[in-house]
């Protein structure tokens, strides 16, 4: 059977694409995530308000991935990628120029279409490229691209918030724009999707269709999973500032040690589902996110809030390094586009309420149970989900037509 690591070169431009990619939409997000506050402040706008900009965001994530997803199972998954990979960095600039909290929240919700769509055609992508006993490993760096955009934003409020304010660094979101001309450039179309490609948009919706049980499973884990990360990840700086009473240095610092411990787990968890299982590997570490929990929210000191950060975040992402590869090998070929894709950015939908949730709770009791009390609730879910489904590892992709 032909693999396509046999082109190492093309299988490494692709994984990286699909990694800078996703790190440069998670850089945008958590822009907004650091910078909450003092948006809020600009446009007169409480904290509730802002949390919703972000479900907001969230909420429009499925409507790039079903578009983008159709484009990348009907024709290619590098035209789909290199068309949004423009559409959201021309949005991120736009962002900087936002004049009131209503053109803000527009602007949110266009740059969800674009952050959705991103995932579903970069992941396929990859992971057809990657060799089937180390796509666990090739998923683990590649979605960690999302925890490297999460440290690159918490190092450039860290550097520049204080002396640029919050607008210039919206600016930097232009860059996806030259990405996509490496796409063009050094990765080629995937062979399996040539080989599997619909000829028309019936037979593509046929396919889908025929998919709707493993569509519905994979709504419900992605639903969890993005509990999961956003109910760790999103309402933390607003958590340090209010509870911690942190200013942007040290808010900075300690998500960007969580950051680091995200990138670290989601690498060794994607590299041990390649030996023990996909399911195995998150399992494991979504249990141990339940034992953090109590640490990450109720440190009795610095060092210990700090190490708290860092291994929530390393068990987390050590879940969701595993993501890629396991929705990508559930998938028929010939849907992995949209499939995947689309129920992931479902999942969001359904989870993107977690902050103003959060929030909300936060009112009327303390911040750090308002963010214990969910982050336990939603690891068990997730965990119950992942046991309950199957799992493909080392799937061939393309079965006998690439033989």
């Amino acid at each position: 059977m032909i693999n396509e690591a046999a082109a190492p070169a093309d299988r490494n431009a692709a994984v990286l694409a699909g990694f800078l990619g996703w790190t440069l939409d998670a850089f945008d997000f958590f822009l907004v995530v650091y910078c909450l506050t003092a948006i809020a402040h600009d446009f007169h706008a409480s904290d509730k308000e802002m949390a919703l900009s972000i479900t907001v965001t969230l909420a429009f994530r499925p409507v790039g991935a079903f578009i983008f997803g159709l484009m990348a199972d009907r024709y290619g998954r590098r035209l789909p990628l290199m068309i949004d990979l423009v559409f959201y960095s021309v949005i991120e600039v736009l962002t900087a120029f936002a004049p009131d909290y209503r053109t803000f929240l527009i602007l949110r919700a266009l740059f969800g279409i674009g952050m959705g769509g991103e995932w579903g055609a970069g992941a396929s992508l990859a992971m057809e490229k990657a060799p089937p006993k180390l796509r666990g490993l090739a998923s683990g760096f590649l979605q960690q691209g999302y925890a490297l955009g999460n440290l690159l934003a918490a190092l450039a409020f860290r550097f520049l918030f204080t002396s640029w304010g919050w607008r210039p660094l919206f600016l930097l979101g232009g860059l996806p724009a030259l990405l996509a001309i490496f796409v063009r450039l050094r990765v080629r179309e995937s062979a399996v999707w040539e080989e599997t490609r619909h000829s028309e948009w019936g037979q593509l919706g046929r396919a889908i269709v025929s998919n709707w049980k493993l569509f519905l499973f994979i709504v419900a884990l992605m639903t969890f999973m993005n509990f999961s990360s956003h109910g760790t990840q999103d309402m933390y700086p607003t958590f340090l500032q209010r509870f911690w009473h942190f200013g942007p240095d040290m808010r900075s610092d300690i998500s960007a040690m969580g950051a680091f411990g995200a990138i670290i787990g989601g690498i060794i968890f994607g590299y041990l589902s390649d030996r023990r299982g996909r399911k195995y590997a998150m399992i494991v570490s979504l249990a141990l996110a339940i034992v953090i929990t109590p640490l990450w929210a109720y440190a009795p000191s610095i060092p210990l809030l700090i190490l708290g950060a860092f291994l929530m975040q390393f068990m987390v992402q050590g879940a969701w390094g595993v993501i890629p590869a396991h929705l990508s090998e559930l998938s028929p070929d010939s849907v992995r586009g949209f499939l995947p894709g689309f129920g992931y950015q479902c999942g969001v939908l359904i989870s993107g309420s977690i902050v103003y949730i959060q929030a909300a709770f936060a009112e009327g009791m303390s911040y750090a149970t308002a963010m214990a009390l969910t982050a336990a609730t939603v690891f068990t879910g997730a965990l119950i989900v992942t046991a309950l489904g199957r799992e493909k590892r080392g799937q061939q992709f393309g079965g006998a037509k690439l033989a």
